[in-house]
């Protein structure tokens, strides 16, 4: 018996009626009460509606039509959608139907198979994934070409290892190694085992996408990230930025910058102390008796900080990266040896809805990255270029943001200009800007904002611990709500009146 639809008349289909039913329309049709849309499919509705009930409808027109057709080649990789106004299906025939507002292409092909599944119950099918992928492998040239090729299946393969892991691309050749000889695609197979095996490593592909290329090379590395590395050297070769002088001159000064970075930025991180605490067991050797873990934290940051050989070690340039980041975050982090000092991470990690670069492309990334250095002006460019490398690629369990920053600082110092401190009410901002470069590829808000808090720390005197404590506490460094207060320039405070002697 004919399922009785239960839709309006604005689109009847006659393979979803019983006998009866059809009659009945076909006497109202003689009374203009509908429209013949093609056959077997009839409208209430004027003519310039159909193409949006045929959209809307897609899935009951096409099963009614096609019964038992499977969606297939580009349809099926773009989800069940037409590409280019052309919706693909494997049929028992060949043929092309002209619907309002899309072609139909049918293909010769196998039906429904284990694990093609009905779509909203429907004698219509939707293709396992290892099958869409299999027949997007076929050989298809031309401006309407059935596959969508190499290079897309290339990039969904790396999407569904970077969504689901490598164990997932292990499952998805098993299925299509069962599934080619029904299909009788053993060519598609074949194709589809060796880009598996370029992605996870295990064997040398020819890749034809740039992601494809990316995790086939000698180290594997994150194209997408490469990307926005490249776009913000762009920026930064395009944009003269602002470059203060180093503001210290004698020893004391540089001893009292490095404690105050390394305050602010272990701040930055979640390590909360009082200033004058920290400053006790930073500066005066008071013992550490409370909150060892985060107490070394602004240790390790310290040490980098004065001392000359990790404060003037900029980034080397290609393979060399690797060893010189994982000694330097050995030192930063050698008296936490639950976050692996030294070792790359072995699990992803995320920071809110921001997921750094996968482990496994963690080496190639930096590689790659810092191949972009040389490309752009030394000093506040390549400083902020080698920050944002280290902060979005996240290479370690613990301690990025701090490498990052220290980072950033050694490409200041060895140019000779003033390293740059992120106090605490300016953390929201730092941090906001950096999400917009990830996730908008936006890199000017973080090229503004790094430069007026580099110029906002080149403001103040260093000479007098006490006295730059003072102001920039008066300034609102060490407040936390930027809704509540807005952080000034020494410039800006109010001057203080000259003390009254004898006689005046």
């Amino acid at each position: 018996m004919k399922q009785k639809t239960t839709h309006d008349e604005s689109l009847v289909l006659y393979a979803e009626l019983s006998a009866a039913d059809i009659r009945t329309i076909q006497r109202r049709m003689k009374d203009g009460a509908f429209e013949r849309v093609l056959p077997g499919v009839v409208s209430s509705r004027p003519a310039q509606e159909w193409p949006e009930l045929v959209a809307r409808n897609r899935i009951r027109v096409l099963a009614a039509l096609f019964p038992g057709a499977v969606v297939g080649f580009k349809s099926a990789f773009m989800g069940g959608a037409p590409v280019g106004g052309i919706f693909h299906l494997t049929h028992t025939w060949r043929r092309k139907v002209e619907l309002p507002g899309m072609t139909v292409q049918t293909h010769v092909g196998p039906p429904a198979v284990h694990g093609d599944a009905p779509m909203m119950g429907r004698n219509l099918f939707f293709p396992s994934q290892s099958r869409v992928l299999l027949e997007n492998l076929v050989r298809s040239r031309g401006e309407n070409a059935k596959s969508a090729g190499q290079g897309a299946v290339e990039k969904r393969l790396i999407e569904i290892c970077d969504a689901r892991g490598q164990e997932a691309l292990n499952r998805l050749r098993e299925e299509a190694r069962e599934l080619a000889p029904i299909l009788d695609m053993a060519r598609e197979f074949a194709h589809l085992e060796g880009i598996i095996g370029g992605i996870l490593g295990t064997r040398k592909t020819q890749m034809a996408s740039v992601e494809g290329k990316a995790m086939a090379a000698r180290i594997p590395y994150d194209s997408k990230r490469l990307e926005l590395f490249e776009r913000l050297a762009a920026e930064l070769r395009a944009t003269p930025l602002k470059q203060p002088a180093a503001a210290l001159k004698t020893e004391r000064a540089r001893n009292h910058f490095a404690f105050l970075e390394s305050y602010f930025s272990n701040f930055i991180e979640g390590t909360e102390f009082d200033v004058s605490e920290a400053r006790g067991f930073v500066l005066e050797g008071k013992p550490i008796t409370e909150r060892p873990k985060d107490s070394h934290d602004i240790l390790g940051v310290f040490r980098q900080a004065i001392n000359r050989g990790w404060a003037n070690q900029t980034l080397a340039v290609g393979e060399s990266i690797q060893e010189q980041l994982r000694a330097r975050h050995a030192d930063q982090m050698k008296e936490r040896p639950e976050v692996n000092p030294g070792e790359f991470k072995t699990a992803a990690n995320r920071a809110g809805n921001t997921e750094f670069v996968q482990p496994r492309l963690v080496r190639g990334t930096l590689v790659e990255g810092s191949r972009l250095l040389p490309t752009v002006p030394e000093g506040t460019a390549r400083a902020l270029l080698a920050m944002f490398l280290i902060s979005e690629v996240h290479p370690f369990t613990d301690g990025n943001g701090r490498l990052a920053r220290l980072v950033m600082n050694a490409e200041l110092s060895v140019a000779g200009s003033c390293r740059i401190i992120v106090p605490t009410l300016f953390r929201e901002e730092y941090l906001d800007c950096l999400r917009t470069l990830t996730r908008a590829a936006d890199p000017v808000p973080y090229m503004n904002a790094m430069q007026r808090i580099h110029e906002w720390t080149a403001a103040f005197d260093y000479e007098d611990l006490d006295g730059v404590i003072d102001v920039m506490t008066k300034c609102n460094a060490f407040e936390r709500s930027p809704i509540q207060y807005k952080l000034l320039w020494p410039s800006q405070l109010a001057p203080q009146p000259a003390a009254s002697g004898p006689g005046n």
